[in-house]
């Protein structure tokens, strides 16, 4: 296993800077109300030299594939071929509300996406007849377009999946997948969706990437730190209609059902910290990394077991300054090497 940090926009480029002295393998940015990816990952590309830069993810409703793999070809040129393509699907209410893009037929709308990216990406001209994307839009008649600068190195292209069918999508189209929500219970069966994909599509899991992003925090009070990340963990699973939530579905299967039928109960009232009050504190510790070096390494060795093969430390549900965020990356890498030093052989 490997290990990855998610940065934040706010001195991205100290702590990729950080994360890359520390022996990290990759660093990931994602996208949302805040910040773009792209901008971050370009300004750290210019300030690293050896480590992965990830876009963790960016969302699909947000652009056009064609714009997507010529953001993934410039953004790998200005790294020195580091980079890797996250893509994500996003949710109803982020689809529809921000991006002005209807989330219908998530699954079919991510499968061409992902041909018209890895064909444009191969630097061949792109036609495409599809359901959702058409190129050139004019018919068969118009000239398609092709990158001119692709095709000389292949851009690992990872995707973002919640459900078993978006799991088993992931596994079939994609090199990797990265995961948000996750137990060590959850990610056993998600690896075992992420493997019906490859059997689909005639592969083995050899060299697939197995990521998921998870909160961290190190306290020496575990209490403590769930108390910290409730709020983070609130703001997800308030977002939108809590029937389209995936993040209240995905604490169902975990198995806090009632749990989230009263969160959302409260969470109708609108006040949202008396709703986080009701997000069992188990759930937030099983879904997390927190606790001293020693716990958070003990915890790292049961993703590993699980079948993670890039575990990814976020560093903003952490909500602490720059100065603890650099703190957060020298942690983890501690902890990381605990739990991924061999064990001591027998007396």
């Amino acid at each position: 296993m490997r290990l990855a940090a998610h940065l934040v926009h706010e001195n991205a480029g100290e702590l990729a800077r950080c994360a890359e002295r520390a022996g990290f393998d990759l660093v990931i940015c994602g996208e949302g109300y805040r910040s773009d990816a792209a901008s971050v990952l370009g300004m750290v590309a210019g300030q690293t030299r050896t480590i992965g830069l990830a876009s963790g993810v960016m969302q699909i409703p947000a652009r056009s594939p064609g714009l997507a793999a010529l953001t993934a070809v410039t953004l790998d040129a200005l790294s020195g071929g580091r980079f890797r393509l996250g893509l994500g699907v996003s949710n109803p209410d982020v689809s529809d509300g921000w991006y002005g893009v209807p989330f219908d037929k998530p699954l079919s709308r991510t499968r061409e996406y992902v041909d018209i990216v890895r064909a444009a990406l191969s630097g061949r001209p792109v036609r495409y007849d599809g359901e959702h994307y058409r190129l050139p839009a004019g018919g068969r008649d118009a000239a398609p377009l092709h990158l001119t600068d692709a095709g000389s190195t292949r851009i690992p292209l990872y995707l973002a999946a919640l459900s078993s069918r978006n799991l088993r999508l992931a596994g079939e189209v994609a090199d990797g997948w990265i995961g948000a929500f996750v137990s060590p219970e959850s990610l056993v069966e998600a690896v075992r969706d992420l493997r019906d994909g490859r059997e689909r599509a005639d592969r083995d899991m050899t060299g697939f990437e197995v990521a998921p992003s998870v909160p961290t925090l190190f306290v020496d009070d575990v209490a403590e730190g769930v108390q910290r990340l409730r709020g983070h963990y609130a703001h997800f699973l308030a977002m939108g209609d809590p029937e389209r939530n995936v993040y209240t579905a995905l604490a169902r299967r975990l198995g806090f059902g009632a749990a989230m039928t009263e969160f959302h109960r409260r969470a109708a009232d609108g006040d949202l910290a008396k709703a986080a009050e009701a997000v069992p504190d188990e759930l937030i510790d099983r879904v997390s990394l927190i606790g001293p070096v020693e716990r958070v390494a003990e915890r790292m060795r049961e993703f590993a077991a699980a079948g993670a093969t890039t575990l990814t430390v976020m560093l903003s549900p952490a909500r602490t300054d720059h100065s603890g965020r650099l703190d957060l990356i020298r942690k983890a890498a501690r902890a990381f090497t605990l739990a991924t030093a061999p064990a001591p052989a027998d007396a």
